[in-house]
Formats: C-alpha cells, structure tokens, sequence
C-alpha cells in the first residue's frame, strides 16, 4: 500500500484535489509504512483497510471543497460541547445513546460521520440515503464478526464516537481497534506527535454538520480524548466533560474481547494475548492525562457517573447530569431515554483475563492511582 496511490484514488473519485493543507501527511505517512510493516492483512483486510484509509481522503476533499463553495461555514460556533471520557466499557455508549435521544441536543451520527458531505439539512436529515448506505455497513461489520453487536449498540441514525473526524487528520489510537500498528500507536500517543491539528479539523467539520442541521448543543463521545485531552483544551476551551467510571479489572477484559471481535477477519491473527497488556497500559497513561487536567483546572467542568447508576436508573442519573449542565429535561426526552433503555439492555459476557494476557491482581496495581481516587464511584 502506498501513501500516493491512496491519494490519487480520492482525487480520481471526487475530481476535487484541496486538501486544506498538508497537515494530514505525516498521520497518514505514518500510518500507512505501520500497516505495511506490522500488520498481517486478510485477503478481506487487503481489501478493507485502503478502502478506508481513501474514504477519510475523500471526506476532506469533500469538507474542503464545502467550505470553498460557502466560506460563511466557518462563523458557526461551536459552545460549550459535552465531551464522554472515561474508560471504555463503562457505560458511556449508553449513556451517549440516551442522550442523544433528546430533540435538543445534537449528536455526531453514525451516517453523518461515515459521509459528512453534503452537509445535512432539517429537512431531509430523516430520510437521507446515506442512513441506508450506513445500515448496509453496519450489516457487513456485523456479519463478520456478529459478537460485537452483543457488545455495543450499532444504529446508522444513532451516535457513534468522534473518531471518525479524527481520522480526517490521520491522527487517533483507534485505528487500533482493527490493526496491529504498535510502531504508529507509540507515536501518536507520545508527547512528539502534535494532536491540536486534528481537533481543530474535529471542529471545522462539526461546524459544516450544524450549519444546516441544528440543533447546535454537542453532545460527543470517545474515551480516547483523555490521550490527548491538552490538545482538546485548547481547542475547545469552554468544553465540559461527563465522565463514566467503572472498575478497570472488569472493564480491560471487556475491552480486549471486543478488540478480538473488531480484529477478527482484518488481521490474520488479532493477537488477543498481546492486546491485554497493551491496554492496561495505555488506558492508564489515559487516565493519568485526565487526572492532570481535573488537578489543574478545578474539578468545576467535570461530572462523574458510575458504571453502577447509568445500568441501574439511568434517567434519573442523566436528570442529575442536566441539572448540573444547566440544560432542561423534558418529558418527552426522559420518555426517550427510557425506553431506549428498556430496548437496550445486554446480558454481560462471562471473560478469563488471562485469554488476554491480564491477571486481576497486576490490574488492580497498576490502577490504584485511579480507584483510591474514585473509590465512591467504584
């Protein structure tokens, strides 16, 4: 796979060729020479993952050539945006999905996320054929590897993570999620790799999507930000975060497994032994980063919800959640969230730590920093 090649196939799909700057270069540079050298493809993955890769080039060509045509994109504002942190397997895709049910809040959707371009409009943001077009891709997703539909709730018009924004910019970890890429993973997690690019391309597409489609009060998702949480800061300043939290010796098998799942068809071996340790430690540097930021800001823009109340009584907990943000809960909203809820529940799957490379005592060591902390939570 070559970097050019992937290129010039995203122009010769658009016949567009601005790419907004070069910033994404080294991302995808970096990126690409890690699959190549790390990653042992499936025929399926030899398929998938350049397809993927032109789709994130093709998305800002798109972007670009928006903001060329409507240049008045760019006064939107974004305020005040929500932002999901926490460990993964908390509860937060939950959370995010009930939230994402009020009427007044505007989430990043799957379909809008997969194609962001043409913006979308009140109007027809019901009835858009990129909806159908997202279904059908969630199907193949879940047709390879049918666990993860057990362990995460997949709607082409319900919310996904931010990462497919990030992706514009060639820089997030969760590539990882389907790639062996450890040379790539060390970089654009370390202190060299410069993240306030990527989160100000974040914001230049949250922008396009509310310019015609409000409302325009974020509510945004992905554990990953607490890796890069100084960059986020800076560039969205004013953000407030809900935080979940969850005990990490159930929460890292959890994650591994679905890892495996995600891993499975992509990679000849998804490494599943590898994936355990790798994560322990990466989540820790995690939270260790968000940990700074609550240290030296004040604890004022966060709020903490346990793994135990968002499973237990959700819509009172989210009640308690809006009273703090200063937002309105409406009957109608609390109705949603509700029977989301009721639709919603999943049985938890029965995990061995150690088919993962994890042993709950070592666990439990390496996050006392975290749970002597948040112990009330735990």
């Amino acid at each position: 796979m070559k970097v050019e090649d992937l290129i010039e196939a995203a122009k010769s799909r658009t016949g567009l060729d601005d790419f907004g700057g070069d910033s994404f270069r080294e991302g995808l540079v970096r990126l690409v020479a890690s699959i190549n050298s790390e990653s042992r493809l499936t025929d399926l993955g030899r398929l998938a993952v350049p397809e993927m890769l032109i789709a994130s080039l093709v998305n800002r060509l798109e972007v670009e050539h928006w903001y060329r045509l409507h240049p008045e994109i760019d006064e939107e504002r974004i305020v005040a945006p929500l932002f999901g942190v926490g460990l993964p397997r908390t509860g937060s895709t939950a959370l995010i999905y009930m939230l994402a049910r009020d009427p007044g809040t505007r989430s990043l959707r799957n379909w809008e996320a997969e194609r962001p371009c043409p913006p979308p409009q009140t109007a027809t943001e019901a009835t858009d054929p990129r909806i159908a077009a997202c279904a059908a891709n969630i199907g193949v997703t879940l047709q390879r590897a049918p666990e993860v539909g057990e362990m995460l709730p997949m709607e082409a018009g319900g919310p996904t993570e931010c990462f497919p924004l990030m992706f514009l910019e060639f820089k997030f970890h969760a590539y990882e999620a389907f790639l062996h890429i450890p040379s790539y993973i060390e970089w654009v997690n370390s202190p060299s790799c410069d993240m306030e690019p990527a989160y100000r391309y974040h914001k230049r597409v949250l922008k396009l999507l509310q310019w015609r489609c409000p409302p325009r009060r974020w509510s945004l998702k992905t554990p990953s930000h607490m890796l890069y949480i100084d960059a986020l800061n800076k560039v969205y300043p004013d953000a407030r975060f809900v935080m979940t939290h969850r005990d990490p010796a159930r929460v890292l098998p959890s994650l591994a497994d679905l890892l495996r799942a995600l891993r499975s068809g992509i990679l000849e071996d998804p490494q599943p032994r590898w994936i355990g340790p790798h994560i322990a430690q990466e989540w820790s540097v995690a939270l260790r980063r968000m940990i700074e930021l609550r240290d030296r800001d004040g604890e004022g823009r966060f709020y903490d919800i346990s793994h135990r109340a968002i499973t237990s009584d959700p819509v009172a907990e989210i009640r308690k959640l809006y009273r703090w943000l200063g937002w309105e809960m409406t009957a109608e909203a609390a109705a949603q969230m509700g029977a989301w809820q009721e639709q919603n529940l999943r049985a938890t799957r029965k995990l061995r730590p150690e088919d993962f490379g994890l042993d709950e005592a070592s666990m439990r060591e390496q996050y006392r920093f975290y749970t002597d902390r948040f112990s009330a939570l735990l």
